[in-house]
């Protein structure tokens, strides 16, 4: 299956973008600390991000990224495209050449299950998966992690 760092790294970034919508535009620093991913890398994520409307920037003091549209109405599928990431369970990335210039015995197979997950995950919303207990209990001990983190900061600054 094709889905890498790029694809869980956009879903993820997106869903804390979803998670913190309420308190106004949101850091790519402080996106980064909660999830640890390099801010560099999330820079080049939200630029494409952006390019297709999924957030929208505020500069100067209290910018940051807010969502471009209702978190229930952004699929994961919808991020993972955004990002220019498939989801694709063939070898071949669905050209039929599996073996050697041929289609491969069970082409079909992996072709299904590719458009299986892409309906689950174009079904599944950032406003859907806001509202998982699971979620939200992940959200708030990352949040006590960002917490200790500047008091520490702050506490080394003084």
């Amino acid at each position: 299956m094709k889905l890498t760092t790029k694809g869980r790294y956009a879903v993820t970034a997106m869903l804390d973008l979803a998670l913190h919508q309420d308190e106004g535009p949101i850091t790519l620093a402080d996106i980064s600390l909660r999830q640890g991913i390099s801010l560099s890398y999330l820079e080049q994520l939200f630029a494409r991000l952006r390019k297709q409307g999924l957030v929208a920037s505020a500069r100067g003091p209290g910018g940051g990224y807010r969502l471009g549209h209702p978190a229930e109405s952004i699929s994961v599928a919808h991020v993972i495209n955004a990002v220019k990431e498939t989801v694709d369970a063939t070898r071949c990335g669905g050209t039929e050449n599996c073996q050697g210039d041929q289609r491969c015995l069970t082409h079909d197979l992996w072709d299904d299950l590719s458009r299986v997950i892409y309906r689950f995950l174009d079904r599944t919303t950032l406003g859907e998966l806001v509202q998982r207990r699971r979620v939200q209990e992940v959200s708030q001990r990352q949040d006590k992690v960002i917490v200790y983190r500047r008091m520490h900061q702050n506490a080394g600054a003084s």
